[in-house]
């Protein structure tokens, strides 16, 4: 499946962020949906199913935790691709995410270049 055809979900509650983030996702030929929260991102998940998903840990309601969580036991999203984006830079976060079942964890702000080659080992792993 081309980088064209292939979606990305963003699970951000802040709006700039999610913004900059889904702008470097296309400019490397992504289709891009955003949600601000975790409830909606529950929501979307079964509706869109996403190729991957760019999760916020940190978010009000239902954190990103819970969103992994959910996405873990559901059969339909079981197997879909989880980066953490977070500005949790401990490695306790970190194992924490890794454990509960996300593919990788980045910490903010990350770089065009590290989000892509994230993206791309995420969706296409050797």
């Amino acid at each position: 499946m081309s980088a064209k055809q292939q979606k990305i979900l963003i699970v951000e509650d802040e709006a700039d962020t999610a913004e900059m983030l889904a702008e470097m996702a296309r400019l490397s030929g992504y289709q891009v949906e955003c949600t601000y929260n975790g409830k909606s991102a529950i929501n979307m998940l079964t509706n869109l199913k996403p190729d991957l998903v760019l999760l916020d840990i940190v978010m009000p309601e239902i954190s990103g935790l819970d969103v992994l969580n959910f996405m873990r036991c559901d059969p339909r999203l079981i197997g879909t691709p989880v980066v953490i984006i977070s500005s949790n830079s401990l490695p306790s976060d970190k194992q924490a995410c890794l454990d509960a079942g996300a593919n990788d964890y980045l910490t903010k702000p990350v770089s065009y270049t590290e989000l892509k080659e994230t993206i791309e080992k995420a969706l296409h792993p050797k």
